[in-house]
């Protein structure tokens, strides 16, 4: 069989996946080979070693970041009720379209998604999953240097003591993360596997459980309406009680709400990664990978929700689209908020090396698609990758525009589009006819993901043009 070259040297080809279902079965969800009685090729010449947990890890990781600061403001903009309804949607939904991820890539024995899309689509759908992959990562990992920038200076600040920014080049945020990315994210980048990342993704999400639960805490101990602790520094939100001000609302519609989905929908795209993932699995077969989603995404699940219900209900209408900034407006030199933000550092910046191995992957397979690995390649994309985030970072002025463009266009790509496309395309039709309830189901999956992405996007539009309007009226 036809060996297909990955970006990190490694041969893939086609491989009997032991889902513990019988032979001939598994046999049927192969494209057509020589039946000449050898043995057939292992799918890789390179032998899985990332355990399920540190798979776990790595993929939870990659599924939780910088979006689980915005979900209590989403929250405070869709109400209770319905924020819980989307995010198990979303939740279920991600779920499923990894299953049919999983699905194409068992009957062409294929773990790479650009070559998915080659598949598919031939050279258009290999170079649209590459952008697509591209500029979804880019923005994500744009999104974690963006709390890094704002969060940092505050942490610095907080440890000197100082109630305010006194412009030193320390306690700017353009300088800090340009130092965070060249001192802890390249020699973490430059890694060659990706299963190596396993104990800092484990790292990463302690350091987010420790968030959630400096979160429950802090709901019990800030009264609403907010009021000031007690020192000089302390600014005060509201110290007068509005009707319904302290109160959790079920349903809400406003122009913001525009953003929610966008929002959730960016907080569980992990399927860039899904693949990689899957081909460093140890005993690899989909059975297998599919239950290392199901784990990661039902724990980010839990966690999501305990985050926005509380944080929610610790600030009601006061929610910012950034959390923390909630909590430093409450009290900026809180010693537990404070451990919170250097947790929260560390969770994203342990994030960025996970999100930045599909680019490079996908950079390779479109520009260097017959080259073995070569090691002034690898690091020259993620410098030129570093570069380029570290750029947009600090040209773009809002973290909210990063989620809501992203999670707009290539997060319905990703969960929605591709993978359904992907399934219709691939899997014969001999196997499963077009009217067949899969290939329905698929067809329909995909037709969601363009109904999301034209709403989305003209709900932001609508929003930025009101927004501007109303900018221009008040000058």
């Amino acid at each position: 069989m036809e060996l297909q070259k990955l970006s990190n040297g490694l041969h893939h080809g086609f491989v009997p996946f032991e889902d513990g279902i019988p032979q001939a079965e598994e046999e049927e969800e192969m494209l057509p080979h020589k039946s000449d009685g050898t043995k057939k090729p292992q799918f890789t010449d390179f032998e899985g070693k990332t355990s399920f947990g540190m798979s776990v890890f790595n993929l939870s990781n990659a599924i939780m970041g910088s979006g689980i600061l915005g979900l209590s403001y989403a929250m405070s903009n869709t109400g209770i009720v319905l924020f819980i309804i989307l995010l198990i949607c979303i939740a279920c939904l991600s779920s499923y379209s990894v299953h049919l991820l999983l699905k194409s890539a068992g009957v062409v024995g294929i773990r790479a998604y650009e070559q998915l899309g080659y598949r598919a689509f031939g050279h258009p759908g290999k170079i649209a999953a590459g952008v697509i992959i591209t500029f979804h990562n880019i923005g994500a990992m744009s999104s974690y240097l963006f709390i890094v920038k704002y969060e940092l200076p505050l942490v610095i600040q907080a440890f000197l003591g100082l109630s305010s920014n006194t412009g030193e080049w320390f306690l700017n945020g353009n300088y800090l993360i340009i130092i965070v990315s060249v001192c802890i994210i390249l020699p973490l980048a430059l890694m060659r596997q990706l299963g190596y990342l396993g104990y800092t993704s484990g790292f990463s999400l302690t350091c987010m459980v420790f968030f959630l639960s400096s979160v429950i805490y802090k709901k019990f101990n800030i009264p609403c309406p907010l009021v000031p602790y007690g020192r000089n520094h302390t600014t005060i939100i509201n110290t007068t009680v509005e009707e319904g001000q302290c109160e959790g609302r079920m349903f809400t519609i406003n122009q913001e709400t525009a953003y929610t989905i966008p929002i959730l929908a960016f907080a569980f795209v992990c399927h860039p990664e899904v693949l990689p993932i899957y081909t460093e699995l140890k005993n690899a077969t989909k059975r297998r990978m599919q239950g290392i989603a199901n784990v990661s995404i039902m724990g980010m699940f839990v966690m999501y929700l305990l985050t926005a219900i509380f944080g929610y209900l610790t600030f009601y209408v006061n929610t910012e689209s950034e959390l923390l900034h909630t909590y430093s407006k409450v009290d900026p030199l809180d010693t537990l908020i404070l451990c919170v933000r250097v947790a929260v550092l560390v969770a994203v910046t342990l994030t960025v090396p996970v999100v930045l191995f599909p680019i490079r992957r996908a950079i390779l397979q479109l520009l260097f698609p017959a080259k073995p690995f070569h090691w002034a390649r690898h690091i020259t994309i993620a410098l030129c990758l570093l570069f380029v985030v570290n750029v947009l970072v600090i040209l773009v002025p809002n973290i909210r525009d990063i989620f809501g463009i992203i999670g707009a266009t290539t997060a319905p790509s990703l969960i929605f589009i591709l993978p359904g496309l992907f399934y219709i395309r691939i899997v014969p039709t001999e196997q499963e006819p077009m009217k067949s309830r899969p290939k329905i189901t698929a067809a329909c999956f995909t037709a969601m993901g363009f109904i999301f992405m034209s709403m989305s996007l003209t709900f932001i539009i609508i929003d930025w043009t009101t927004g501007e309007k109303r900018a221009g009226g008040g000058h």
